[in-house]
């Protein structure tokens, strides 16, 4: 813990999998903990909406992490309206022309709204430059400005939160085969992953200089230890709860109105096209 009670978010990534961790939790488990959570998100979702506040999630990690899964957890009782996932494609030529995070910047959170962005701008500390998609020096160059443009974002009002996901080099395996034994996870496979596999260390040397660099003041990384996805995903969204100031939001008391009369309305008689019902 740190001293201003809050987790302790400088941990080492290569060594969250401890001796003797907990078994994998157990999925009735996982409902009847995150439950309570999803609650606390959706009082959350209403102070952002009556305040107007603006909410900024980062997900960077490595590949099979779960950032998916931690998004959807996060997402799964809340509105669309509200809660906006960013995922952006491979930049086009006019994109590639522009400033860096230029593309990224118009999908910053208004007022009332909570942005997650699943991966950044922070992609080019990490896949780009170990891939070879920029030069190194663009890498450098980009380390050097973003903490400036992450400051500005937040004097802007904006609470923006960065999390890495880590995962050890056995249980990522282990994800990358269930990908291709799997038909319903193919499709997570790329050529990509398959690159971004063998490159490990390379990875983690990006990912410790990205750390070193970016990790500031105002806008610190918040390291999880996503090996058992389940806990990760609770760890999040308990962790995001407890860096926003959210208060609840007094509701009206609500109950159904009477239902209108018939007024002679019958139910139509033509056949439709209902569905078959197998189940």
């Amino acid at each position: 813990m740190s001293k201003n009670g809050k987790r302790n978010h400088r941990t080492n990534p290569d060594t969250t999998a401890e001796a003797g961790a907990p078994a994998p939790m157990k999925n009735k488990e996982y409902r009847r903990l995150i439950r309570p959570l999803h609650g606390e998100l959706v009082q959350l979702q209403e102070w952002v909406k009556s305040t107007g506040a603006r909410i900024c999630i980062v997900f960077e990690g490595r590949d099979t992490a779960g950032k998916g899964g931690v998004i959807k957890a996060i997402t799964e009782r809340v509105s669309p309206r509200v809660f906006r996932v960013v995922a952006l494609t491979a930049p086009t030529e006019r994109e590639k022309s522009q400033m860096y995070v230029q593309r990224y910047l118009p999908h910053l959170p208004a007022a009332g709204e909570v942005v997650i962005f699943d991966r950044s701008w922070y992609n080019r500390a990490g896949v780009e430059r170990v891939l070879g998609f920029c030069t190194e020096e663009e890498a450098q160059h980009f380390l050097q400005i973003i903490p400036m443009v992450e400051h500005a974002i937040v004097q802007s009002g904006v609470i923006l939160v960065k999390y890495w996901l880590e995962v050890d080099e056995a249980q990522q395996t282990a994800r990358l085969r269930s990908r291709i034994d799997d038909p319903r996870k193919i499709w997570k496979l790329s050529d990509l992953d398959l690159e971004s596999y063998s490159r490990w260390y390379d990875y983690a040397r990006a990912r410790d200089e990205m750390f070193h660099l970016t990790d500031t003041g105002w806008a610190p990384w918040y390291v999880v230890d996503s090996n058992d996805k389940k806990r990760g995903r609770l760890n999040v969204i308990e962790h995001l709860l407890e860096q926003v100031p959210y208060e609840p939001v007094k509701r009206p008391d609500i109950s159904l109105p009477k239902r209108q009369r018939p007024h002679g309305y019958q139910t139509p008689t033509q056949p439709l096209h209902w569905i078959p019902t197998p189940y």
